[in-house]
Order: C-alpha cells, then structure tokens, then sequence
C-alpha cells in the first residue's frame, strides 16, 4: 500500500505533495532492507517515477526526499534492472556535482543532495553489474577525483567527502582497471594521501616527520570517517605496489608511511573507532614497500630528549635502576629513536590476539608487517626482540604457558590455522635473527618443528638472511639452569628416573622389539610412515634418507 499511494501522488506530479509522501515514506521504512517480493514491479514503477521527478526544476528539499526513497529502493538488487541505465546515472551524477562544467561547491542548500545522490550512487554501483559497466564508461572515477580537488581543504563538507571516498573505494574494489587509472593517470595517491592530511590537520616538522599533539582532542567522528574511507581507497590503488616498486615513487611512498605513522599515534571518538582507523593503516602499510617502512620511526626531537634529561635528572643519584626505567619508558625509545608508533603496533597485535577469533583476517596483516619491519630495519627487530623476547630469567613454566607476548605467540606457532602459526613463528625467528639455537632457546623444540621442517633446519643453523653478529647474552638464571631444561618442551624439569636403568638386558630387548613390531605393523598399514632427515636438513621418507647418507659415505670413502 506504502508503495501505490506514493507511486500515485509522484505521477500526480505536485512537488509539495511529492515531499510529504516520500518522507513519510523514508521515515518509515529506513532500516528495511529485505522487501517483500510480492511489491517488486510497484517498487520499479517508483524509482522509474522518481527519476522522473529528478529531472524537473523541483525545491531542493524535495530532491532530498525523492533522493532518500531511491537510496532505500537501490538496496533491492531486483530494482535496479531495469531503471539503472546511462540517462539515469547522468541524472545522479549531475545531482551529485560531477559533472566537470560544475566548477565550485558555493551553494551549502545544495549539499544534503550531493550527498543522497552519492550515498544513491554507492547502493547502485554495489549492487548493479550495469551500474558497474556504465561507472567505466561515463568515467566516474576522474569526475569523483575532480569532485576531491574540490572540497579537499574544505572541513565543513566532509559528508560529501566521506561518500565520494566511499564511492572510490567501491569502484576501485570492483574494477582492478580502475585500480590502475587512480594510481597513473589520476595521480590518486598524492591526492588520497593529502585527503588524510586534512583529516589529520598534519603540521609537518620536517620532511617525513609530523608533530603529535598528544594531550590534544580525539578526532571527530565526521573526520574518522573520512580518514577510514580514504585508507581503504588507497589500499586499492596500492596493492600491488610492492611488485612494482618504482625508486621515484619512493617520495610519495614514505610521505604516506609517515602520514599512517601520525595515524597511529592518534585516537578516534571512541575505542573501536580508533581500532577501526588503526586496523585499517596497518592494512594500507603492508602495502608500503618495506625499504619505506623506516620512516614510522625517527630520532628524538630536542623537546623530547630534554623532557627525557628532565624526567631523570629528578631522581636522586642513588635511583640508577629507576632512572633507567624512567628512560626506557617515559616515551618508547630505542638506541636514540622515537618508537612510539612501533609499540602502537605491538600492542595493537596483542589486542588481536586476546580477541582469540578471526586471527587471519585481524591478526595476520599485523603480524606480517611486524615481520617484514623486522627484517629489513634493525633498530625495529631490536626494540621489538626487547619487548617480546625479553632475557629468560624464569624458565619453571612452558614458553606457552603465561599471559606475556612472548607466551602468546608461542601458542600460536601450534594454531590450527595452518597461516596464523606460519606468520607466528616466522616473527618470532626474524626477532631471533633467523638462528635456530636463539628460537629453541624461547619456545622450545616442540613448537618449532612446524617452522623448521618448512624451512628445513630440523638439523639446526639458521635461515637465509643475513643480520649483525652482536650475540645475545645469557641471564645468569637462565645460564643456571640450562643443563635442566628440557629442549623440546623449552623449560625446567626436575631429573626424572630412567625407567631402563632398573630392567635387564633381557627386558631392554624385549621392548625394543615389541616397538620395533608396533612400528612396523603401524608402517605396513600406512597408519605410520617412518621419516628421516637428509643431509640438507629437510624431511623425507626413512628408506631414501638412508640411501642418500650411504651414498654420502661410500663418496668419502673413494676420496679417502
């Protein structure tokens, strides 16, 4: 019924009768979005009316109201066939100030309908494969830039921003040509990129280095938004950047890390809108080519290292371990270094990990550009190897028993999702400079074997890159107690009696056939198949381990 009266009085064609009965119908039904498949044709026939309304010289507030019902309408897929064609998208598209003869957004009555009419584009371009093919052909993409430039320092239109990034990022997530076209021809990075400065208010202090207010206000929701819509556009538009890495774009690339730097070091309106700006710039980073990744630290500012000198120099002469605490803590430095951002990260990852779900999609890209950081900076993997890898001192419980990073990641290594404890165990051996003594030391054999049998180091060594020789140097708990520990569980058991010490010679070859027989029996019945390792450290059936280490030693024994 809602349906035919509005159809009725919008064909009738009064402009003040049309906005009463649309808004009547907006207010009714704006969070419906299953409908009633019995209505579909009358549904049509509205949004057919309504785009026929649209083009009449009607009041602004009028076009709101038409435009309002559209957008509900466009949530039904079923709708669009027939009423998404090119006159239709041009009527939108005019209404929504994309048309390039529209030099200026001067008018602020006109706003709430440029913004319907990109929230109507966004539901369209969603949910029509038409809609998708006539985007390509009427070249939305370069008018939705136009519209950026626009309203790009411009803070009292940020709807209008929101909903064309929003739009950008559907097209771009829909279209790899587009993807292509934002990136070169549109020069959609820079312009991405200054879109997240002014939502930032970013006042640069050098040249990859932005100052951070942190007793400042949080962010509005109105500019979260926006900042959230923008980095997911440029995750589009910069996928595939590190295949294509191109040294000129190295620039651009590091101001945009050191935009996502001053992006974690600031908070949203509320938590999970902070977590939701965060989660996105970790996205946005590991598409940053690693080589660029140094900006997200730097060394501190003379205010810092000054507040730092301050901070100590109160503390009586006799407080060295609370000085050095102090030091350590007060900002999160390294070897001279701003880490601040570094941490954001690490606690960032930790948060995902308590969550204890959807560890691929929240936890993984974390991890990953932890990683990647780590092996390509060192002052990076060293901060982090100090605070996830502290010096063992007590080894009385397993590495995975405990609420510490540390302890944490070491259950991952044995998750069932084959990707999580992949990307676990890789962080934790770049943290250890890629030796396997270093990594069994923190997590035991046990929970190593996963990544050692990949890489083929159950025989011991280390990886293949290369990092500094500094050692790393044994508590002198750890120290005491290493002839204790257990290397496959990685902690301290008390002696425990040998149950063969007390059997004869007779019982000791009695069990050792009956395992024989039992291994042999489960090796017959492909229950068990026995397996060895070659020469190279990797992971192959018994039999041709064998061989190949008689080979081996019939060769050394012709040299000899």
């Amino acid at each position: 019924m809602d349906e035919e009266r509005a159809l009725y009085i919008v064909r009738a064609g009064e402009a003040g009768a049309i906005e009463r009965v649309l808004r009547d119908y907006s207010d009714k039904h704006r969070a419906t979005f299953k409908f009633e498949s019995t209505d579909e044709d009358k549904r049509k026939k509205l949004c057919e009316g309504i785009f026929k309304v649209l083009i009449k010289d009607i009041p602004t507030t009028c076009q709101v109201s038409c435009l309002e019902v559209l957008r509900i309408l466009s949530r039904d897929k079923k709708v669009l066939v027939p009423v998404t064609t090119k006159e239709n998208m041009q009527i939108l598209l005019r209404l929504a100030k994309l048309n390039e003869l529209d030099d200026s957004l001067e008018k602020v009555s006109e706003f709430p309908v440029i913004v319907e009419s990109l929230k109507c584009l966004c539901n369209i371009v969603f949910n029509s494969q038409m809609a998708q093919q006539l985007s390509l052909e009427l070249n939305l993409a370069a008018k939705l830039c136009n519209l950026l430039r626009k309203c790009k320092d411009r803070k009292f239109i940020n709807d209008i921003k929101c909903f064309d990034l929003r739009l950008l990022f559907l097209l771009s997530l829909l279209h790899t040509d587009i993807r292509s076209q934002l990136r070169y021809e549109l020069q959609g990075l820079p312009l991405l990129t200054q879109i997240l400065e002014s939502a930032f208010s970013i006042k640069w202090t050098d040249e990859y280095e932005s100052a951070i207010d942190h007793n400042g206000p949080p962010l509005s929701p109105q500019e979260t938004d926006c900042a959230i819509e923008a980095l997911k556009a440029l995750f589009n538009v910069t996928v595939d950047s590190w295949k294509v890495h191109k040294e000129s774009d190295s620039h651009q690339f590091r101001v945009m890390a050191a935009v996502l730097r001053h992006c974690l070091l600031i908070v949203g309106p509320t938590e999970d809108k902070t977590e939701e700006l965060h989660s996105n710039a970790v996205n946005l980073l590991s598409n940053v080519p690693v080589s660029c990744l140094d900006v997200l630290i730097c060394p501190l500012t003379h205010e810092e290292t000054a507040q730092e000198a301050t901070t100590v120099d109160e503390l009586p002469s006799n407080k060295t371990a609370e000085k050095e605490t102090v030091l350590k803590n007060n900002t999160m430095v390294y070897n001279g270094m701003n880490m601040e951002a570094i941490h954001v990260l690490l606690n960032f990852m930790e948060k995902r990990i308590d969550k204890g779900s959807s560890y691929r999609e929240g936890l993984t890209p974390v991890l990953s550009l932890l990683t990647e950081c780590s092996r390509a900076h060192r002052n990076i993997r060293k901060f982090l190897k100090d605070q996830v890898l502290p010096p063992l001192r007590d080894v009385t419980n397993r590495p995975e028993v405990g609420s510490t990073v540390r302890n944490k990641l070491v259950r991952l290594m044995t998750h069932v999702d084959l990707g999580v404890k992949q990307i676990a165990a890789e962080f934790l051996f770049v943290l250890c400079k890629e030796r396997v003594d270093s990594l069994l030391k923190y997590t035991g054999y046990g929970n190593a074997a996963g990544l050692l049998a990949a890489r083929g180091l159950l025989a011991g060594g280390r990886g293949d890159n290369w990092y500094s020789e500094d050692e790393d140097t044994d508590t002198e708990e750890y120290k005491n107690a290493k002839p204790n520990i257990n290397l496959i569980t990685g902690h301290l058991e008390e002696p425990m009696p040998n149950p063969i010490d007390e059997m004869t010679e007779e019982q000791k070859e009695y069990e050792a056939m009956k395992l024989v027989n039992m291994l042999d029996k489960l090796s017959r019945e492909e229950l068990l198949k026995p397996m060895g390792l070659k020469p190279d450290g990797t992971i192959t059936p018994l039999e041709e381990a064998l061989n190949q280490y008689s080979v081996i030693e019939e060769t050394s024994s012709d040299t000899d």
